[in-house]
């Protein structure tokens, strides 16, 4: 049971973080002029 927890856990962070990487290349082939940092303060200051 503990073990069946952890790698279901371990494969949703694997899931996780591939999404997110991917989301980012998409991300920054889109838009390679325009820096992340501005956009970001604008999200975090929302």
């Amino acid at each position: 049971m503990a073990k069946s927890s952890s790698y279901s856990t371990v494969s949703m962070v694997i899931c996780l973080i591939y999404s997110m990487s991917k989301w980012i290349r998409t991300y920054s082939k889109l838009l390679p002029s325009i820096r992340i940092s501005p956009i970001a303060t604008s999200i975090w200051r929302r």
